[in-house]
């Protein structure tokens, strides 16, 4: 398939600025990919689509507050720094994103915080704008994790960083079951569920089952190509214990839904999978990328938000829905004026 095969008209006033007042409150879209029904409900409704002895898999990243603004050295010039993930805890190496990257060079020094609390030096350049820091910080590297996560913000996606970060997004933009650390972009999907709705799927008797995706900026990069099988996505770390691998495995044995909450679980899962279907325990990396007419060997149910045209996450829920299918849904959303992107709504996509 080619990239202008995912565009679609998305009117700006659509797309999502804030959450929704409460996370189970947002819309839903149902989707029934053998009729091509569609139904309109509100996220809670969720519980009535499942039973006793589904499962729900969800990742449980947790996002940090990755995003700094320092100032350079003798210029003053105020730098944005992105920081993606940690190279060496003992001496403070962070692999980082600079923005305006044209200014930074090897050896630059930059200062953070209002009383410069970090200093950091420049010591690679391993792409355009990527860079390897050196935090220059003596003391407890507790203390430095401290004082590094106090000056960052949370790292909200660009279509939303239009305004201003407030307190409310370090709690929104995260969901509620958010427990490894290691994610610059939040599972969005997850962001729906809140406490109660999980006690009542627990009451009916839903499962849950927990692996890890580090989200990192990869998903959100623009697809320059028009031949997709040419777009190389970025790696990201993942986990899947034997306990996870087996409740999949057992439950898609016995024919009961398997539902990927977010294109992050999707790929996970799909990264990790025999020739007969069936899920094995993993712990590495991931590069996977999914788009028709790719075959979903695992989930049977997907829960995602409505994406932003051209992205990898709009390609990954097309190969699940099917493309016609999805166009239809987007075609639909658009209409029924359903909020869109990170903050958005959502869609349950099932049989």
């Amino acid at each position: 398939m080619k990239l202008s095969q995912f565009t679609y008209h998305l009117p700006e006033e659509l797309i999502a600025l804030h959450p929704s007042e409460n996370r189970d409150e947002s819309r839903l879209m149902v989707f029934h990919r053998k009729t091509g029904e569609i139904e309109h409900k509100i996220f809670k409704d969720v519980k009535d689509y499942f039973d006793n002895k589904d499962i729900m898999i969800f990742n449980d990243t947790k996002v940090f507050p990755a995003r700094l603004y320092g100032n350079k050295e003798k210029t003053g010039a105020r730098i944005e720094v992105f920081l993606l993930r940690e190279l060496n805890k003992e001496q403070r190496l962070w692999d980082v994103l600079v923005d305006p990257a044209r200014k930074i060079r090897i050896g630059n020094k930059l200062y953070f915080g209002e009383n410069d609390e970090l200093v950091a030096e420049v010591i690679d350049n391993t792409t355009s704008r990527g860079r390897t820091l050196r935090f220059l910080i003596d003391g407890e590297y507790d203390q430095f994790k401290k004082t590094l996560y106090s000056l960052g913000q949370t790292p909200l996606p660009t279509h939303i960083v239009k305004r201003e970060v407030v307190d409310e997004d370090a709690e929104r933009y995260q969901t509620i079951y958010a427990k490894k650390e290691g994610a610059v972009a939040a599972p969005t999907a997850g962001m729906h569920f809140s406490r109660e709705l999980l006690k009542r799927l627990e009451i009916i008797g839903v499962e849950f089952g927990y692996v890890t995706l580090h989200v990192g900026l990869g998903n959100f990069r623009n697809v320059d190509v028009e031949d997709l099988t040419k777009h190389k996505m970025d790696s990201e770390e993942i986990q899947i214990t034997e306990q996870v691998a087996n409740m999949i495995n057992k439950a898609k044995e016995e024919r009961r839904k398997v539902c990927a909450v977010g294109t992050t679980v999707l790929r996970t899962i799909e990264s990790s999978v025999t020739t007969t279907g069936f899920v094995k325990p993993f712990e590495g990396w991931t590069n996977k990328f999914i788009f028709p007419p790719y075959e979903i060997m695992v989930p049977n149910a997907l829960i995602s938000n409505f994406h932003m045209p051209k992205s990898t996450l709009m390609m990954t829920v097309a190969a699940f829905a099917g493309y016609n299918n999805l166009l239809k849904a987007y075609d639909v959303a658009v209409k029924e004026k359903y909020r869109f992107g990170t903050y958005g709504d959502a869609m349950l996509i099932i049989d």
